[in-house]
C-alpha cells in the first residue's frame, strides 16, 4: 500500500485540459432553442426507445440534459410513460423482439405524435438491416416522421431532427 501510495505523491493529478467551447456550434445551439420555443410556445415530452441499439445514440440522447445544451430549461422533457409522450425518439435497428412493444408505444402515445428515428440504425437498419432478427429501419414498424442520421448523430444534430419534425407538424411556421 505505501508503494501506491507513494507513486500517487510522485505522480500528482493526470488529467487532460478542459475542451474549447466552439462559438459556431454555440450559437447553433441558441438559435435552435430559440427556433423550437418560438414554435412550441409550450412544453414537448418525448418518450425515448431504444428498440435494439448499441447504446451509441442513447449517449448523445443523454447528453441533450446536459447543461450545455440545458433542453430542459426550454420545456424539452423525457418522460417515462409513452401516455404523457408528445414524441417518440427511436434509436436502433427494430429487433423482433421489440417489434410488437414499439408498436404498443406508438398506440399508447396520444395525438398528435411524432416520431423521430435517430441513427443510422434508426433510419436505414444500418450494418444489421433486416434479418431473422431484426425488422430493420424504425419506419417499417412504425410511420417516421424524421430522421437524424449518423452514428451516432451529435447532440446538434438531434435538436436539429426534433426542431424539424415539430416544424413539420405546424405547417403555419
Amino acid at each position: 500500500m505505501w508503494h501506491i501510495l507513494k507513486q500517487i505523491v510522485r505522480t500528482g493529478i493526470v488529467t487532460e485540459p478542459a475542451p474549447q467551447a466552439d462559438d459556431a456550434e454555440h450559437a447553433a445551439v441558441d438559435r435552435i432553442h430559440r427556433d423550437i420555443l418560438a414554435i412550441l410556445g409550450q412544453a414537448l415530452t418525448i418518450r425515448a426507445v431504444d428498440a435494439g441499439s448499441c447504446n451509441g445514440c442513447e449517449l448523445e440522447i443523454h447528453a441533450l440534459n446536459n447543461p450545455y445544451y440545458n433542453i430542459e430549461g426550454l420545456g424539452i422533457k423525457f418522460v417515462a410513460s409513452p401516455r404523457h409522450a408528445d414524441m417518440l425518439l427511436v434509436t436502433g435497428p427494430v429487433s423482433r423482439h421489440m417489434e410488437e412493444a414499439l408498436k404498443r408505444t406508438y398506440d399508447a402515445t396520444p395525438e398528435p405524435r411524432l416520431v423521430v428515428a435517430v441513427g443510422d440504425c434508426g433510419c436505414t437498419g444500418g450494418i444489421f438491416g433486416e434479418s431473422y432478427a431484426s425488422c430493420g429501419r424504425v419506419a417499417n414498424v412504425i410511420p417516421v416522421d424524421a430522421v437524424v442520421p449518423g452514428c451516432p448523430p451529435p447532440p446538434i444534430d438531434i435538436l436539429r431532427g426534433i426542431l424539424g419534425a415539430v416544424r413539420r407538424c405546424q405547417p403555419d411556421v
